[in-house]
């Protein structure tokens, strides 16, 4: 028996030392600036649709494939579209000849016609009235009838109607277009102006485009489909950034701020390490998810963290495992995270 004290004082104190070792490792651990949390890789999705209407003549990207900003991705068919721009952009060129026109006023030649009928007709005005002159001394002497003498009269007075008539129009010619028509003619051109760029608009939307880099998802329609506003063609998920979604324990919050830079590890890759950011913090708190990992008691609330890296290789993917080390900031940091890393990075 007494042979076997040493060796039951050497296990204690083995016991003891490791228990030791392994509370100090844990101490330094939680002082070491880095604080690891677990979830799951998550992307940005959108449902790409034409903004015009029309039958689908062609789709040029494939699922799965790598497509750039503003690549041209499929096509609907555009006659219908070109013939209305067509047909606008002639009514427009006659409207702009008709503004044009009213602001020359008019035209001297036409001002030297009015003129001269102007005169024509005061020549036959005075000679209407000599023949009337001529009658009338006839007429007391019984030799012509009355029905002469009030024909003369009439031509007098209509000739001087026409005389009045012909006063008017070369006053107007002089003065030229009346302001009110000349603001109205310009209200047409700047209305055919509008539905010009909306028609070109509407021919333009026949075009597709990605609106960001990502990778085609799904090929929803095919051609000789019909294409509405309403009815997605293609599912683009924006794959860079990505970003991991994980849940902090409301004890760490005060060590995280936005912008911090992370560090995020896959099993997929074992050694290789991918810069973050943190980008997003959720103002309320919730209870642990079930298929989250994390150190501290589940039953604990936590808060959302959205921590976005850089995936230039395209390698980390939907729903991918992902453990996040945040590099703990001062009390000094702010919340834009300003200094730190963000979208731009990955550009």
């Amino acid at each position: 028996m007494k042979s076997k004290r040493p060796v039951i004082v050497v296990i204690i104190l083995l016991v003891a030392a490791a228990a030791a070792f392994f509370v100090l490792k844990r101490q330094n651990g939680a002082n070491s600036g880095a604080i690891t949390i677990y979830g799951n890789v998550d992307i940005r999705e959108v449902q790409l649709a034409f903004d015009a209407q029309g039958r689908i003549t062609s789709m040029l990207a494939q699922e799965g494939e790598h497509v750039k900003k503003g690549q041209l991705l499929a096509e609907i068919d555009r006659e219908r579209y070109e013939a209305v721009v067509r047909q606008l952009e002639a009514e427009l060129e006659a409207q702009k000849a008709v503004v044009e026109k009213l602001h020359t006023g008019s035209r001297p030649q036409e001002i030297e016609h009015a003129r001269a009928e102007m005169r024509a007709i005061e020549a036959e005005l005075q000679d209407a009235i000599k023949s009337l002159r001529r009658l009338e001394a006839l007429q007391k002497k019984q030799f012509v009838s009355r029905q002469s003498l009030d024909n003369a009269r009439a031509r007098v007075e209509a000739t001087r109607q026409r005389m009045k008539a012909a006063s008017e129009t070369l006053k107007l010619l002089e003065i030229g277009p009346r302001r009110e028509d000349i603001a109205a003619a310009e209200a047409k051109l700047n209305s055919l102006e509008a539905r010009l760029a909306l028609a070109r608009k509407d021919l333009a939307d026949t075009w597709l485009h990605a609106p960001d880099e990502g990778t085609i998802r799904d090929r929803i329609l095919e051609p000789g489909d019909m294409a509405f506003p309403s009815r997605p063609v293609y599912t683009l998920a924006l794959d860079n950034p990505v970003w991991v979604r994980a849940y902090l324990p409301e004890p760490l919050l005060g060590r995280v701020k936005p912008g911090a830079t992370a560090w995020i590890t896959t099993d997929s890759y074992p050694g290789k390490r991918y810069r973050g950011w943190v980008g997003y913090i959720s103002p309320t708190a919730e209870f642990t998810p079930r298929n989250v990992e994390t150190p501290e008691l589940r039953t604990r609330l936590v808060y959302q963290v959205r921590i976005y890296v850089c995936n230039p290789e395209n390698e980390l993917r939907l729903g991918m495992p992902a453990t996040v080390t945040i590099e703990e900031t001062d009390g000094s940091a702010s919340d834009s995270g300003s200094g730190s890393l963000g979208p731009e990075a990955c550009r």
